[in-house]
């Protein structure tokens, strides 16, 4: 009877001091934040976000990402709690593709979009037969494709998600070249003009205000957003990160950091 007892007892014991660790797990798991984000600016962003969430207790742990594919399958599966690299109409078309249970929490800056060259100083330098690049992404596509229709280049087609299947108009006979938005600043060598993502320009030192042909205006509906999994809205942490990152502090650092190339959306 006394082994029987002992043996009651040490089971307790052994589930409470399980019970108790994941208690302390879970705990600490609930004050870690896990974001993913594009190395510029986001990942910067994110980093002057840090000390605002140490005053209120989170540890921010910001995962860079080089694509814009992996971030929000790593949202969708658990392994982030958040990201930070997208605007809403891409957010919306993977939502749309993949199914995933993803909304946004915040609105954060505008990147606006520009047309570079290695090769000419003015969009009217534009040949006959030149090669353009664009991303190949859908909605950074059509983004392009509206920008070089905007300054006259080709004309295209109503709608949202645009490809190059929807130019109308291409007096110039311009030949396109769409690879990944990563990849579009290694082809400035390649072809005449680029368009290039603010947050890939300034990867390789390229200024929007200062080097860009033509850029997109500061009312571009394409707002950076955190992107959240639709369960986690509630969320303390989502919560705080949100308030973090629609700080005054995180606005000046943004408006100090990035001179116009960049603008807060809030």
């Amino acid at each position: 009877m006394k082994l029987k007892k002992l043996a009651k007892v040490l089971l307790v014991s052994t589930l409470a001091v399980g019970l108790l660790t994941g208690c302390s797990s879970g705990s600490k798991d609930d004050k870690t934040i896990k974001v993913g984000a594009s190395p510029t600016p986001h990942a910067e962003i994110l980093e002057a976000a840090k000390p605002l969430l140490e005053k209120e207790g989170y540890k921010l742990e910001v995962s860079t990402y080089d694509d814009y594919v992996l971030p929000n399958d790593a949202l969708a599966d658990g392994s982030l709690d958040a990201n930070y690299f997208q605007h809403i109409p891409y957010l919306e078309e993977t939502v749309k593709e993949k199914g995933y249970d993803l909304t946004y929490c915040a609105k954060v800056h505008i990147e606006p979009m520009g047309i570079y060259s290695n090769s000419i100083k003015k969009l009217d330098e534009v040949k006959n037969g030149d090669k353009v690049a664009v991303p190949n992404d859908s909605t950074n596509e059509a983004r392009a494709l509206k920008l070089l229709a905007k300054q006259g280049l080709i004309e295209v087609k109503d709608g949202e998600l645009i490809t190059v299947k929807d130019i109308t108009k291409n007096p110039k006979n311009l030949k396109f070249v769409e690879v990944d938005a990563a990849q579009v600043p290694s082809t400035l060598d390649d072809v005449a003009i680029a368009v290039i993502n603010t947050n890939y320009a300034l990867n390789v030192g390229l200024n929007p205000t200062k080097d860009a042909l033509a850029i997109e205006s500061s009312d571009s509906p394409y707002v950076n957003i955190v992107a959240i999994r639709t369960e986690e809205k509630d969320n303390d942490k989502i919560k705080a990160l949100t308030k973090a990152l629609n700080s005054d502090e995180v606005k000046k650092f943004i408006e100090e950091k990035y001179d116009g190339s960049i603008v807060p959306a809030f």
